[in-house]
């Protein structure tokens, strides 16, 4: 009889042993898929995001590059003080630089679009104020609140025809998707116009 029970018990011991090294080679099995799904991902992330930046330059190289870093900015707004008081029109300065996408796709999106491009052509000069690693203007930007730092680039300076300015306007609120919104930009224009 205690042979017996000692041959059970021998089997049960196996048993329990081999049920317990399964369950240990099905746990190594499950963390070296999550492990491998992780490596999938992660791998996945970085070439979606490789891809995404590839696709930023391309969208950069084909706009318009309407920032002049070598410009004297403080001269050239003083110029347009003065054409602004003959043609009684107010200022935007688009404050950011070549670099931006989102300075980049501001001006072409304005430009492209005769609504908008109307409505500035009939109330605004328009000038892209550089902010770049060749030329910070520095003092230009420290003249409206170094608007900037508080909000990034695109950034949008509106002058009186006299030069005071009278507004400073986020971009981000225009965004809409990876551009801007019709609706905002035209209020944003029709709002900071030249009163009659």
């Amino acid at each position: 009889m205690i042979n017996v029970n000692l041959k059970i018990f021998a089997v049960a011991s196996l048993l329990i042993t081999s049920l317990a090294f399964s369950q240990k080679t099905e746990n190594v099995k499950v963390k070296e898929v999550a492990s491998d799904k992780t490596l999938l991902v992660e791998s996945d992330s970085t070439a979606i995001l490789e891809a995404k930046k590839k696709a930023a330059a391309a969208e950069k190289a084909k706009l318009p590059k309407p920032y002049n870093d070598k410009e004297n900015a403080e001269a050239k707004i003083a110029e347009l003080v003065k054409q602004a008081q003959a043609e009684n029109k107010n200022i935007i300065l688009q404050a950011g630089g070549n670099w931006c996408i989102w300075c980049l796709r501001f001006n072409q999106f304005v430009q492209t679009t005769p609504e908008l491009k109307n409505i500035v052509d009939e109330n605004y000069l328009y000038y892209h104020l550089n902010y770049s690693p060749e030329n910070k203007n520095e003092k230009v930007f420290a003249q409206y609140g170094k608007p900037g730092e508080k909000f990034g680039y695109p950034v949008f300076v509106v002058l009186d025809k006299d030069g005071k300015q009278i507004h400073t306007q986020d971009s981000a609120v225009l965004e809409e998707g990876k551009g801007y919104s019709l609706e905002k930009v035209k209020a944003f224009f029709t709002e900071w116009a030249p009163k009659s």
